[in-house]
């Protein structure tokens, strides 16, 4: 079975590269990336995820809304935001709250994927 795809975007460098590294840990095959510019160029080349982590910071962008907003419904999407500042929230989104850890992160995006195979 083929390992499924998850786009971990975030501008804070931390942020994605200790999820991303978390998640290859446990089989997934996650990509980091900086903003939903780098979504688009993998969607078009043909790089389709099963879930998008997403700093909710990508949110204020409205090209990133609408890029958001435009993926099909059977990708989920986890948010990672602000509890002082959070960003207007997306519909389809489910959102996780700072302070948070890396660990409880992944394992949102863990469990998502699983109820989603079964």
């Amino acid at each position: 079975m083929k390992a499924p795809v998850v786009f971990v975007i975030s501008p804070d460098w931390t942020l994605r590269t200790m999820v991303r590294a978390e998640l290859r840990e446990t089989g997934v095959e996650a990509l980091g990336m900086e903003d939903t510019n780098d979504l688009t160029e993998a969607l078009v080349r043909g790089v389709t995820p099963s879930l998008v982590v997403l700093d909710g910071a990508e949110l204020e962008k409205p090209i990133a809304r609408q890029t958001l907003e435009n993926l099909p419904r059977n990708i989920a999407i986890l948010v990672v935001d602000s509890q002082v500042t959070p960003a207007p929230a997306l519909p389809s989104a489910e959102v996780l709250r700072r302070p948070i850890r890396v660990q409880d992160i992944v394992s949102h995006v863990l469990t998502r994927l699983y109820r989603k195979r079964k």
